[in-house]
Order: structure tokens, then sequence, then C-alpha cells
């Protein structure tokens, strides 16, 4: 097709096998957008089109995608408001007929391959290095395995007990997001040897980083599970992780303070204590 149509937040151009959506960076274009910057949509991994009326004189084209196709979508499991669908363009109302002859002409393009799961994901996931501050921790992820680095203002002493966790890609099964704007918001990595346990509160878990008011934003914390999770999909050999820098002498201290506060409250045995306070003092 060749063609270009703008709308509000962004704008999708047209090729003869894909979408490309470039996302605009105004003040009220939504951060996830932002984050987003442009993705490229191939028509292999759409399974429908649909043109329906918006709110206040607007129509609103959209792109259906296929289960497994895109790993943004997978990871947000419906749980990402209108206003921030990445596969919805809003236009005026005025210019319906012009979104309604791309609809048709996208209905003839897409591949008539019903609602089937993709076999592998077929829209490129955000690029890593990613990270991104949660209540509780830091979260980092280099491409090959996902650090949680936790913060003494709001990590649980369950995870302090268990330190600052590194995880491996070649060890996950998957990823469970949970949006920031609903309550108990958090992202927790899931093991490939799955426990039949009871789930462990995120707030307990080691394997987990929870959100809260201004932490682990949606245009942070999606794009990161949405990475994540593709390097799971289509993992392989995972190369040799370089040893760690060496951490912060500031740092270390106001770790140990915390960790005499736990120990005076209580929250942290004898034993504990000094076995926690070796592992940081070797890390100086």
């Amino acid at each position: 097709m060749g063609d270009v149509l703008a709308g509000f937040h962004a704008v999708w151009e047209f090729e003869s096998d894909s979408v490309l959506i470039r996302y605009e960076r105004g003040i009220r274009t939504p951060k996830l957008f932002q984050a987003l910057g442009e993705r490229r949509i191939p028509l292999s991994a759409v399974e429908g089109v649909t043109l329906t009326p918006g709110r206040r004189g607007t129509v609103a084209l959209r792109l259906r995608p296929r289960p497994g196709a895109d790993p943004l979508m997978d990871a947000a499991a419906g749980q990402l408001s209108e206003a921030c669908d990445p596969y919805r363009l809003v236009l005026p109302a005025e210019r319906s007929t012009l979104a309604e002859y791309y609809a048709d002409e996208l209905k003839q393009l897409v591949p008539d391959g019903g609602p089937e799961p993709a076999e592998r994901y077929l829209v490129a996931a955000p690029e890593a290095p990613l990270q991104f501050k949660a209540y509780d921790g830091k979260a980092a992820f280099d491409g090959t395995s996902v650090q949680f680095r936790w913060s003494w203002t709001g990590a649980s002493s369950a995870k302090w007990k268990a330190g600052d966790q590194s995880f491996a890609v070649a060890d996950l099964s998957g990823v469970e997001w949970r949006s920031p704007e609903a309550f108990e918001g958090h992202l927790r990595l899931l093991p490939r040897a799955a426990s039949s346990a009871e789930a462990v509160h995120p707030d307990q878990d080691p394997a987990a980083v929870v959100f809260g008011l201004g932490y682990g934003p949606v245009h942070e914390s999606l794009p990161f599970a949405a990475a994540v999770l593709a390097a799971v999909r289509t993992r392989g050999p995972v190369p040799v992780t370089p040893a760690p820098a060496r951490r912060d002498p500031a740092d270390i201290a106001e770790r140990i303070r915390h960790l005499g506060e736990l120990h005076q409250a209580g929250l942290v045995t004898d034993e504990e204590f000094s076995s926690k306070k070796a592992e940081l003092l070797a890390e100086l």
C-alpha cells in the first residue's frame, strides 16, 4: 500500500506485509507509546481489523493481534486501558471514510489464519538493557538475566534475608505482570521448576518486585516484562555472566545498618545477621 495515516498520538505507515506504527512524543501522548517509539507489526501477527466509533467525535481503527504474536500484549494480558492500546489508532470522525478505506484494505491483506496462537513471537520485543525502580527494589535486565536489588526502605524482611537476586533466562518459564494501576501490582518471575506449594505473596517472594504509587509505572515495567518474556520463549545457550562490579562502600554500610535494625527488632536471627553481614562485607 505504501500510504500513511496520521491519527492522535501515532502515525501508521502501510506496507504490503506490515504496518509501521510511529508514536508521537507530545506531552499528551501516553507514556507507554513514547517508551515504545515505533513498532513494526507484520500482517501475519494480525488476526483481525475493526473500525468503531470513538469518544467525542472520533473513530478508532484497531488491529487485533494474534495470541502469542506479540510479547508486549502477552505480558499485558488484557490489562491495558483503551487509551494505552498500542494497536489502536484514533482519528477525527470527519476522517471516518478514509479510515474505513484502510480498514477494508487491511482486511484483504490479513492472512486468514483464524484465532490460532502464533508459534513464535512475530513482533519485536523491547530491547535490553532495561531497568525500572519498584517500591521494594530495582529491577534490571541485560538480555540474559534479571537482577533484583532490594531497597532498604521498602523490601520486606523475607527479601532482605534472601539477599539480592539474579535469575538466568534459561531458568525461567515465564513472567507474571500485574498493572501498577491495579491493586497489588507486581512483576513476578516464574521458575521452570514450578512448585506445587501455594504461591507466596509478591511482597514476600524474592522472585518478585512490587509496585506502588510512582513505582513500576506501566511504560517502564511492561516493556521490561515483555523483553524478559520474549527472551524466555526464544532462549538459547546462556552466555557466561561477567563478575558483578564492586559495590559502593556507602551502600554496603547502609545495608548493614538496616540489617542491624532488623536484627534488633527480632526479625533476623543472630546466625542470619552474622551470615548476611559477612556476605555484604565480601562485596567490598
